[in-house]
């Protein structure tokens, strides 16, 4: 048997001026991520925005006005290869990363995986699902270099 090799593609966009922002390290993330699930044919929207740029789609797609870190949505038509989106605000990252003590690259590698891990069947709306899939993150995001990023304690909570 003849071994393909993975057609992952990932098309990034940044809408954000922002030195934090290593669009070129979230799109490998997001390679690595379908690799480990074994995804071989994918194809992801990858979008890095600001609070302005979040709040119009996560009113228009969940109902609130909220700004928001993360949304992913899967958009692949019936027949087709996966085709997922995954939105992430970079300055929600910063201010998360800000009071958690990491960098804004670290928070949205958290805010990508977990936008990914919703797609490939995680699911965070009961306590023992999230608390499964926010080990995969940190998992995942220590794996990468990133380290714990998602169980870290606040720095307002630190003694």
């Amino acid at each position: 048997m003849e071994d393909h090799p993975p057609q992952i593609n990932v098309q990034c966009t940044c809408m954000v001026n922002d030195p934090e922002v290593d669009i070129d390290c979230l799109c490998e993330l997001a390679r690595r991520i379908c690799l480990r699930f074994h995804v071989s044919a994918v194809d992801i929207s990858l979008v890095v925005a600001d609070d302005e740029g979040i709040r119009p789609i996560h009113k228009r797609f969940l109902d609130s006005a909220a700004v928001t870190d993360v949304i992913s949505f899967d958009l692949t038509e019936e027949k087709e290869r996966p085709l997922y989106e995954v939105i992430v605000n970079a300055q929600e990252a910063a201010r998360q990363a800000k009071r958690r003590g990491h960098r804004t690259t670290a928070e949205l590698a958290l805010y990508v995986t977990h936008g990914l891990l919703h797609q490939l069947g995680f699911d965070d709306t009961d306590e023992p699902s999230a608390g499964e899939m926010h080990r995969m993150e940190d998992e995942i995001l220590l794996q990468a270099g990133y380290g714990t990023v998602y169980n870290t304690r606040p720095k307002d909570q630190d003694e």
